[in-house]
């Protein structure tokens, strides 16, 4: 089976890449920017762990197999944190419980 190679270039454009993003996440925190800083900081770490998964990861020249189970994994991970999130938004009888 034969891989792909990746040039060491792309690999330094993509560590660029998750530098400056580093930096932006550094400079967003310093604004307030209200209810948005955590969709600000959601964003850009989902840009940075897309390019780690696609490049460092070499999920972007893998096979489909490969991408179905990364796949299932976020889906996976989705049901969990969604079963959370309706748990801890649904605790306000508790609180009204114990006063």
């Amino acid at each position: 089976m034969s891989e792909y190679v990746v040039s060491p270039k792309v690999y330094y454009t993509i560590f660029s890449c998750l530098m400056v993003l580093t930096a932006l996440t550094v400079a967003a925190s310093t604004i307030d920017l209200g209810s948005f800083n955590v969709l600000v900081a959601l964003g850009i770490a989902i840009v940075k762990a897309t390019l780690v998964l696609l490049y460092f990861m070499h999920l972007r020249y893998s096979q489909k197999l490969t991408w179905l189970v990364v796949s299932a994994a976020f889906v996976w991970l989705f049901i969990l944190i969604g079963l959370t999130m309706s748990d801890e938004l649904t605790r306000h009888w508790l609180a009204m419980a114990a006063r």
